[in-house]
């Protein structure tokens, strides 16, 4: 009863979140045939403001966990979303082995993951140009395809915005051994970032 509940309720809240963002935010949907139906999918785009992760949950057409920093729990709002959407929380300033095990058996189960790779909001700029490898990690140890992600536009009422789902990014050639060298795990997170920046670039 309670897992029929949230359906009814990701129904809901994705109708609604989606019409404000598309009358407000006059956002436009580009590349979602891009999307797998079937699947694991890891969805890792930009990080601009806070309306980009229900952007990307309401907006991808497939039911996904978003991954937060635990401080949004303290927000009403998020922490509602958080529960209808099954949102993962992690602890940032350590290593969240129980939040990773989440996600990862998620994609195991041919379910979907949404994260920001940066890390934070304008983590790129923040960080020198690098991201996390927590993506490429949970892509090298689950085999599930990446969806890259660019959200364009100043996210301000009344401008012209749009979210762009790129090809789905195949690692599976990496998985050479059991054990993820570091190595490789930076080759793929600097392929994960560089479709995002190519995608996060494009004219609208």
């Amino acid at each position: 009863m309670k897992e029929l509940l949230k359906k009814i309720a990701r129904v809901i809240v994705r109708a609604v979140i989606y019409t404000y963002c598309k009358i407000v935010y006059r956002v436009k949907i580009i590349g979602k045939e891009n999307i797998p139906k079937e699947g694991a999918l890891l969805f890792c785009g930009n990080h601009r403001t806070y309306l980009d992760p229900p952007l990307i949950v309401v907006s991808a057409g497939r039911h996904m966990r978003f991954m937060a920093k635990e401080e949004l729990r303290k927000n009403p709002l998020f922490a509602f979303l958080g529960i209808v959407f099954e949102g993962i929380y992690v602890k940032r300033d350590e290593k969240d082995i129980s939040a990773l095990k989440t996600a990862l058996k998620t994609l195991n189960n041919g379910g979907c993951i949404g994260l920001f790779p940066e890390g934070t909001r304008n983590g790129l700029e923040k960080n020198d140009g690098k991201i996390k490898n927590g993506a490429a990690y949970m892509a090298l140890k689950t085999k599930a395809k990446v969806i890259p992600i660019g959200i364009v536009g100043p996210a301000k009422p009344f401008t012209k915005n749009a979210i762009i789902y790129g090809k789905p990014l195949d690692f599976s050639e990496y998985n050479t051994s059991k054990k993820i060298e570091k190595d490789v795990e930076d080759k793929v997170s600097e392929i994960i970032k560089n479709e995002v920046v190519k995608l996060s670039n494009t004219k609208i």
